[in-house]
Parts: C-alpha cells; structure tokens; sequence
C-alpha cells in the first residue's frame, strides 16, 4: 500500500491507483465536475492541502531558488496549521493500508507544492510509491 505523487489529468491512471486526490486551490477549468475523475483529474478534492492564493501566486512567480525557497518556508508553515497537518497525518497513516493518489497541475514537480507536499509525507512516515 501506498501514496503515488501525480500530475492531475496528465499522469495515467494505474489499475490498483485507489482514489487519486486533488490538492489544488481550484477545480479544473473547462471540465465538467462529473468528468473529474474520468478524465484523471481526481476523485475527491482536498484543498486544504494547497497553498493558498496569495501563496499560490507567490510560489508561481518564483523565478530563482531564493524565491522558491521563501515560497517552501511559508508553505510548510501552512501546512503546519492544525487541520492541514491532521490531514497529512491521516493520510501518511492511511498509506500504509491503502493505496492513494495525491497531486496537482503543475508541469514541473520541481516548482511544484507537490514536491513539498512529498516531503512533508515522507517525514510523517508515509509509505511512497516511485514510478
């Protein structure tokens, strides 16, 4: 069992995925809510796990590591509010029992929150699936 990182409705699906989670600030555009999952976007959706907004528009600007590393900082402070690292915990928990999908848009992981994301689960014990 295990938590696979993806690129909502990019990276494949895999047979045995288990339910793929959305941690975004918003849906996708132009897809209709029902099409979400079919489509390989995801299941259900957890924004509480995305940075925010204001955030969001920060780690997007980042044009070099300096930047990129002002915008992890705020983000694991973020995800070290109490219901965001709840829900890390759960999930690290639940990795261990079931297989799960978590991920977001982004093109590159390595500008990424979800390569963030993978470090925070990771810490937590996660059990990480490598494709």
């Amino acid at each position: 069992m295990s938590i696979r990182i993806v690129q909502l409705g990019v990276t494949p699906r895999l047979p045995d995925e288990g339910a793929r989670l959305g941690t975004v600030r918003r849906p996708p555009r132009g897809i209709r809510k029902e099409d979400y999952a079919r489509l390989g976007y995801y299941d259900s959706w957890l924004p509480l796990l995305a940075p925010s907004a204001e955030l969001m528009a920060q780690g997007k600007a980042a044009e070099d590591d300096r930047q990129w590393s002002a915008f992890a900082k705020a983000y694991r402070k973020e995800m070290g509010e109490s219901a965001p690292s709840q829900l890390l915990d759960a999930l690290a928990a639940l990795s261990h029992s079931a297989n799960l999908s978590v991920g977001c848009y982004c093109d590159d992981p390595k500008r990424c929150h979800r390569s963030l994301l993978t470090q925070l689960l990771e810490e937590r014990g996660a059990a990480l699936r490598a494709d």
